[in-house]
Formats: C-alpha cells, sequence, structure tokens
C-alpha cells in the first residue's frame, strides 16, 4: 500500500539550474514532462506527467552561483521529522545549507553529507497524496552517490534512514559498488561507490529517470546542447542506460527497459506493479555498477 511519508524513500526531484527557462523544452524532449506554474511561488514550476507532478524547477540561488555551484538535480528523501533528522545529521558530521523551513505542501531542509553530497529532507503536510515504490515511465526510479569514501557514507546513511545493504559488486581496480535498499525487504534504492581521483565532479547523487527508449533519449540530447558521458549501454535483462549532462550542466541519467508500465496504464494490480518494479530494479543495479570503470574514463574528458 502507498505510505504519506515513508522513512527513506526518494520522494521528490528538484532541478537547480541557471537557466529555467531553456531547462523546460530539453526535458520535454528528452523525458517527456510537461511544465506548470507553482500558484505559491511563481519562481517555481512543477514537472508533470498527465495529472502527476514529478519534481520541480527553479532558479540556482545567486550566492550558490557566486560559491560556483553547477547546476544540479537535488534528491529528497522522505523523513518523518526533518527537525529531528537534521540535528540527528548534523551529529553525524553533516552541514546544513538550508535550515528546517514550511512550505505549503510540507517541511524540508537541504544538507550536504560528510563527505559533501547534497540532499534534502522532506516530510509532506497532511493530506498530501500519498507516495510508493513502483516506477513507470518519466518516474526516477534508481539513485547512485559517488562519493569519496562509500562505507564512511554508507554508516552516515544508514543510520539517518535506516537503508539496508543489498548486493555488493566487486568492480576490480575501481573498488565496490555497494547496493541498498529502504529496509528489511524494501525494494532496491540505488548504489554507492568511491569515484576515482581523476573525477573532476564532487562527491554527488546521480538520479535515474526511466524513459522509453535510452538511445533515443541520448540522441535528444546531443541534438538539443547536452552530452552523453556514457552509453547507450546494453543492461542485463534487455534494457539500456545513458548518463548525461543537460546544456546547463546539470548531470542526470535515463534508463528503458520493457518492464517499465505507461504512467496512463498503472491502473494495473498490485502483484503486476509489484513485479514490473522488481524487473526494472533489477536490470538498473546491474547496469550501473557495470558501467562505472567506462563511465570514470569519460567523465575525464
Amino acid at each position: 500500500m502507498p505510505e504519506a511519508s515513508p522513512r527513506g524513500r526518494f520522494i521528490w526531484h528538484e532541478l537547480m539550474t541557471t537557466d529555467p527557462d531553456s531547462a523546460v523544452p530539453f526535458y520535454k524532449k528528452v523525458v517527456g514532462w510537461n511544465v506548470q506554474s507553482w500558484e505559491p511561488d511563481p519562481t517555481y514550476r512543477l514537472w508533470t506527467m498527465g495529472d502527476s507532478p514529478m519534481g520541480g524547477l527553479m532558479p540556482l540561488p545567486e550566492h550558490a552561483q557566486r560559491m560556483g555551484t553547477p547546476p544540479y538535480w537535488l534528491p529528497y528523501v522522505a523523513v518523518p521529522d526533518v527537525d529531528a533528522t537534521v540535528r540527528q545529521a548534523t551529529s553525524l558530521g553533516a552541514r546544513t545549507y538550508v535550515e528546517p523551513r514550511d512550505i505549503p505542501v510540507g517541511r524540508f531542509a537541504v544538507l550536504a553529507d560528510p563527505q559533501g553530497a547534497t540532499f534534502a529532507l522532506y516530510k509532506p503536510a497532511v493530506g498530501q497524496p500519498p507516495t510508493s515504490d513502483d516506477a513507470g515511465l518519466a518516474d526516477f526510479s534508481w539513485h547512485e552517490l559517488a562519493t569519496t569514501n562509500w562505507r564512511a557514507a554508507w554508516d552516515f546513511y544508514h543510520a539517518l534512514f535506516g537503508w539496508e545493504k543489498t548486493e555488493a559488486m566487486d568492480m576490480g581496480a575501481a573498488g565496490i559498488y555497494q547496493m541498498y535498499r529502504r529496509g528489511a525487504g524494501g525494494p532496491t534504492l540505488g548504489g554507492m561507490y568511491d569515484k576515482s581521483a581523476e573525477m573532476p565532479a564532487p562527491p554527488h547523487w546521480l538520479c535515474y529517470v526511466t524513459v522509453p527508449s535510452a538511445d533515443k533519449a541520448a540522441t535528444t540530447v546531443k541534438r538539443l546542447g547536452g552530452r552523453v558521458i556514457y552509453g547507450p549501454a546494453d543492461v542485463p535483462g534487455g534494457g539500456r542506460i545513458a548518463q548525461c549532462l543537460d546544456p546547463q550542466g546539470a548531470m542526470f541519467a535515463v534508463h528503458a527497459t520493457a518492464a517499465a508500465p505507461a504512467r496512463s496504464a498503472r491502473k494495473t494490480t498490485k502483484a503486476n506493479k509489484t513485479k514490473a518494479s522488481k524487473r526494472t530494479k533489477r536490470t538498473v543495479k546491474k547496469a550501473t555498477a557495470k558501467a562505472r570503470v567506462s563511465a570514470k574514463k569519460k567523465r575525464r574528458r
């Protein structure tokens, strides 16, 4: 059953960019999202698919630009108490970028983990629609942490969100790719690994969104001025992935698999949705781990 505020679920995704107006047609053509204004704040817009909000879009704050922060996707993780989680996170070595504050749809805060990767906490307000782990087309379905010490990062996130380890892949000289899930028996959410010293990007979260065709999405990315830094590449199970930069420099990834249901057809039985979601997760977790070595080399270009 859907849960209103499940601890440890990636519940929202927000693009902070230097050119929101240019980002709209780019992601509309690459992913298929539409956009609509958000009445409480005219500078904030919502990515939508049909009647469903998929994420947010806003200008990268000027103070962040002055500090040299590039455009990026910010993942939000659900917690039952934002303030208590911020206190716990800071006691574990995190930094607070945005103190807990209320917005019309809930309460949130923005943090950096002890290695520097930025993420946000969110508790939806009472009455907000429940969320689900099922991932369909245009949904974010995999979350990957590139960091300087994945074991230390793991201890941090495990304490904060209760995540549990699942499979670990030995990538040889590239180290371990550790996958994780939301609680015992929950769905696999993503993976984490140590980035190479040559990788120019600081520790960061990479969010994957499901598309009908990774090849078409990658071609569109390049045609519209973005970059494909890895792929498109085959993955076990018949799917494909590509890791990309949008024209403003925000990093994101796409994956395509026949297991992902169209949003218009998502009112299926719970059993069918669960089966499709598990196939999708298995495909991506195998693919992203195998892509690490090649992807690191291409990011240095």
